[in-house]
């Protein structure tokens, strides 16, 4: 069985001016499983949207191969891109057209009647909370609306695979919570979803794999505990009993402790070392935890110590 996405020795170079060249994509290579939830981590101009654009049709690569289900985005470009539903980054469509109207107009590129289409426009609409839109101007949805819109419009002729180029910017978080629970079903009903995005909670939520790209290189790849494995150090908050003031810092120097809170302290701990030696000297002062949790932004730090080791 062919892969969802199979990427091999993928190049994208751009000229600017006579000269002068700037390489997007070096030589990238992967490979996503039909079903798979995976996600793209990378900072501004890693070659995220590049690969994403690629993938979708909408951009040339320079060197190597794209396969999509088994079929080369070379040979047959129309087959490949019939399987994708894309979500790009930027609203790509007219604000004076209806909600209903974008929908239904993008199944038409791909053959499928209005009237085919309306039954599943309308479940889309209504799963995404914009049937009762439907007959509005997309210049009247709010930013989070519009951002469902194009989700609606990407899945109308029932993609096999979603691109989702940061699909969540800009949402409030309420509105991108309720959009993860959305994509989770969808993806638990068989749609292999490709996700770029910036917030690092989010890839942690959704995906099983992830891929950190820098400067057009896949820099680390596999599944979010095998990436949580390489921190170099675990930040843990303790939560405590009695109040952390300047007196109590003083005399917690020379610890991995810092002050975050009142009743907050943060510990950094490096590979080797022990939390019960930090514990012995909080209560020899008085200080008594009583939590322990992490900051909930593991993944971040690894992709923080990944991308400041390269």
């Amino acid at each position: 069985m062919s892969p969802a996405i199979e990427i091999s020795g993928l190049k994208k170079v751009y000229t600017t001016g006579k000269t002068t060249k700037m390489e997007a994509l070096k030589g990238v290579s992967l490979t996503i499983q039909k079903g798979e939830f995976f996600a793209f981590l990378g900072p501004n101009g890693a070659g995220k949207t590049t690969l994403i654009s690629i993938l979708a049709g909408l951009g040339i690569k320079t060197e190597g191969t794209v396969k999509v289900h088994g079929v080369s985005i070379d040979e047959n470009p129309d087959l490949a891109k019939s399987f994708i539903g894309l979500v790009p980054q930027e609203f790509n469509f007219s604000i004076f057209e209806k909600v209903l109207d974008i929908v239904l107009d993008q199944a038409g590129y791909y053959g499928i009647t209005r009237k085919e289409a309306l039954p599943h426009a309308e479940k889309i609409l209504k799963e995404l909370g914009l049937w009762e839109k439907k007959d509005q101007q997309a210049q009247a949805l709010s930013g989070g609306m519009k951002r469902r819109l194009m989700i609606a419009r990407a899945l109308i002729h029932k993609p096999q695979i979603l691109l989702l180029d940061e699909p969540t910017a800009g949402v409030d978080v309420e509105l991108r919570r309720s959009m993860w629970e959305f994509l989770k079903e969808l993806n638990e009903s068989g749609t292999t979803i490709l996700l770029t995005t910036h917030y690092l909670e989010e890839a942690e939520q959704l995906s099983e794999r992830v891929a950190i790209i820098n400067h057009g290189e896949i820099i680390e790849e596999g599944s979010v505990q095998q990436l949580l494995s390489k921190l170099h150090f675990v930040t843990l908050l303790l939560d405590t009993v009695e109040t952390i003031n300047e007196a109590v810092m003083l005399l917690l120097r020379g610890e991995p402790l810092v002050r975050d809170e009142e009743h907050v302290l943060k510990l950094t701990l490096k590979p080797g070392d022990t939390i019960n030696e930090v514990f012995r000297k909080l209560s020899s002062i008085g200080i008594h935890e009583k939590n322990i949790r992490t900051t909930g932004r593991m993944l971040e730090e690894v992709f923080i110590q990944l991308i400041e080791k390269k």
